[in-house]
C-alpha cells in the first residue's frame, strides 16, 4: 500500500488538529479555533481562545502582568515541544519560532520559519470544475 501526499490544506488541517490536540494535553485547554497556513518557507498559526481560565482569571482580578508573564512562561516552556511537533508533522526542519500572545483577546500567533518548503501535492481539479473549464472553452469558440 503507498501512501499518498497530502495537499497543502490536507497538510495545514493535519498540523491545525495536531496542535489543538497538543494544547489540549499540554496545557489542559484547548483553543477553540487554530488556523494553519504554509506560504513558502513560513508556517503561520493563528490560534482563538488560547488563553487558559487560570491566565483569564489572573487578568480579570486586576493581575493583568502576571497573567502575561505566565502566558509568557507557558509559551517558553512548550516552544521546543511545538517545534518537534511541527517538524515531525510537516517533515521539514523548523529554523526559528516567534510567538507572541494577546491576554485580551486571547490569540496567539506563531511563525515557524521553515528549513525547506514542505513536500505537499497540487489538488487536482473536481470534474465540476473540469467541466466549468470546458463550457469556458466552449462558449469562446
Amino acid at each position: 500500500m503507498t501512501t499518498q501526499i497530502q495537499t497543502r490544506g490536507q497538510l495545514e488541517r493535519t498540523l491545525s488538529q495536531r496542535i489543538q490536540a497538543f494544547y489540549r494535553e499540554q496545557l489542559g485547554h484547548q483553543p477553540s479555533k487554530i488556523t494553519c497556513q504554509i506560504s513558502d518557507r513560513n508556517l503561520l498559526i493563528v490560534l482563538e481562545n488560547s488563553i487558559t481560565p487560570a491566565e483569564k482569571l489572573l487578568a480579570e482580578s486586576g493581575s493583568q502582568e502576571l497573567a502575561e508573564q505566565v502566558r509568557s512562561e507557558l509559551d517558553e516552556a512548550i516552544q521546543p515541544l511545538l517545534l518537534k511537533l511541527i517538524e515531525e508533522t510537516l517533515s521539514v526542519t523548523v529554523l526559528e519560532l516567534l510567538s507572541d500572545a494577546t491576554v485580551e483577546t486571547g490569540r496567539t500567533g506563531i511563525i515557524a520559519v521553515l528549513g525547506d518548503l514542505p513536500n505537499f501535492r497540487s489538488p487536482t481539479a473536481t470534474n465540476k470544475h473540469k467541466k466549468k473549464e470546458i463550457n469556458q472553452d466552449e462558449s469562446q469558440n
